[in-house]
């Protein structure tokens, strides 16, 4: 099945989108996280557009072909979710079910929170409710002091996080200066011996930056289980022209985002789907705390765990289409084609 390209444009914002299946289908929104693009979800539209959705990936703002701002306070969640909102209106529909990956989790949280009129369920990879929407000193509560002591890992793996807030003009200047080798190195399967250790997420900061003293990402071979040579380009030809300021710029924005979910509803009426990525050692969630909060205020959550790493729509899409078709026919019918 074919996937298309759109634009969404108001006032305010343009959206740049794929999409695929019916145009009278139940909408299904994936939201795409750092630093990646609407093609993140290249496995999932076709499989979800043939089976009558109408399935659809936004660049997010600072991404792709969408609008690209210049201060860090452009991209707060409440401008990424008004941009939602304006994507749902240009195409027609009253609500969808959303799903979130990475720093596309935080807004699909919101959406659910802020605005449940408009999301008839909300789905998650990797990043859990009640965490990163929450800012940054939510986080620092749910570090898992088994693997972080506190001591030599104040920070746990969130560490990289402050980094940006330290040195944003470092580590902006060193993604930008060969995006297509950090995206090389970036999108990689999970390990299992990793798991249960720190992550190199932990260590940012004393080592000076994403890659040390390096100025550039150094080169390494690209891993095909996750992406292939052509939608690496892809990503890079983006981000070349973007830069990423605006990626970046998601996590400058902390304390604005904190305040921002407070005014949301606490609790999730709404079906939840959570999966968990087995090796995913910065979102590490199957065991440890940091998925905790959102079991306490989700009255109809579902939770599975996909045996991948980080990337998971792209490491297993087959796992992920399957744990997300089986949640959508059995707890959210109502979305279902008919």
């Amino acid at each position: 099945m074919d996937i298309t390209e759109h634009q969404a444009r108001s006032p305010r914002h343009t959206t740049h989108y794929l999409a695929c299946g019916p145009d009278d289908g139940p909408l299904l929104i994936f939201v795409h996280g750092w630093p990646e693009l609407s093609l993140s979800w290249r496995h999932q539209l076709p499989v979800f557009g043939g089976l009558g959705f109408r399935a659809v990936a936004p660049d997010l703002r600072g991404y792709g072909k969408s609008s690209v701002y210049g201060r860090h306070e452009d991209y707060a969640q409440q401008q990424v979710v008004a941009d939602m909102r304006e994507l749902l209106a240009a195409l027609g529909a009253e609500r969808a079910v959303w799903v979130g990956h990475d720093l596309g989790s935080p807004t699909v949280w919101n959406l659910a929170s802020q605005h449940p009129d408009i999301c008839t369920a909300v789905a998650s990879l990797c990043v859990p409710y009640y965490g990163f929407e929450r800012g940054i000193e939510q986080l620092l509560k749910m570090i898992d002091r088994t693997i972080y002591p506190e001591a030599k890992f104040p920070a746990g793996q969130w560490d990289y996080q402050l980094f940006y807030q330290e040195n944003f003009e470092r580590a902006t200047q060193v993604f930008d200066a060969d995006p297509y080798r950090t995206m090389k190195l970036l999108l990689r399967k999970g390990d299992p011996g990793h798991v249960g250790k720190p992550a190199t997420t932990s260590r940012i900061r004393a080592q000076g930056g994403w890659f040390g003293p390096l100025d550039a990402a150094p080169d390494v071979p690209r891993d095909g289980d996750v992406v292939s040579e052509a939608d690496l380009q892809v990503y890079a030809e983006a981000l070349r022209r973007n830069g990423f300021f605006g990626p970046d710029a998601y996590y400058m924005n902390h304390a604005a985002n904190a305040r921002y979910a407070a005014a949301g509803k606490d609790r999730l009426e709404l079906p939840v789907l959570f999966l968990h990525a087995r090796y995913d050692t910065v979102c590490a969630t199957v065991d440890g705390p940091l998925a905790q909060p959102m079991r306490e205020r989700c009255s109809d959550l579902s939770e599975q765990v996909i045996d991948s790493g980080h990337w998971m729509a792209q490491e297993q899409p087959a796992a992920l289409n399957a744990a997300l078709a089986r949640w959508l026919a059995t707890r959210v019918p109502s979305a279902w084609p008919r």
